[in-house]
């Protein structure tokens, strides 16, 4: 029998499996490494802190005193805290997953290099002229809007190996996009 069809019950009484579903933004390809600069596994490892250390044990408090007061099928309380410990456990399982596959790459350790590669921070102009910076990163820690970019991404993956006043060539579901790389440079991220 396969691990997809094994329960097991913690000290909490919650009933898991291992085959908990990811996020699909979290998904990583078939076959790849967790790449991960040492920001984003320090803040998925104080994450996991937070979870296990902090709000588990203060939610467990107010279960168990909420179930001490009887009648449990009305008693929000009691429904809502049994609802936020599934979810925190299933958030801990993850980290703990994705820190244990982890392999942290700390861009500050490359050096002079204008090649594109993981944890590059890229500075690209459009056809229009306009600049954008991005820093490829792990799939757990990017923000488009910070410029942190996945490098599972399909803008990374056009970047990735190309140099400095190469042309990349994006495909976008409106059509073609040219980005001219202008600088790259590795430095410590988050």
């Amino acid at each position: 029998m396969g691990t997809a069809f094994i329960h097991e019950t913690n000290s909490t009484g919650e009933l898991h499996s291992d085959d908990d579903e990811l996020e699909p933004s979290a998904q990583l390809p078939a076959g790849v490494k967790n790449y991960i600069t040492p920001g984003g596994y320090r803040k998925l490892k104080d994450e996991l802190e937070q979870l296990w250390k902090i709000e588990r044990p203060e939610l467990v408090k107010t279960i168990t005193w909420a179930a001490s007061n009887g009648d449990r099928s009305e008693n929000g309380d009691y429904i809502y805290g049994k609802k936020r410990l599934r979810e925190i456990d299933r958030r801990v399982r993850f980290l703990l997953k994705r820190l244990e596959q982890a392999e942290v790459i700390d861009p500050a350790q490359r050096g002079e290099c204008n090649q594109v590669f993981f944890g590059a921070t890229v500075t690209v102009c459009n056809g229009n002229g306009c600049e954008n910076t991005y820093s490829i990163v792990g799939v757990d820690e990017a923000d488009v809007k910070g410029g942190l970019i996945s490098w599972v991404s399909p803008l990374a993956r056009t970047l990735l190996k190309l140099r400095e006043g190469e042309i990349a060539i994006l495909r976008t579901p409106v059509g073609i996009q040219e980005l001219e790389i202008l600088s790259v440079a590795y430095r410590e991220l988050g």
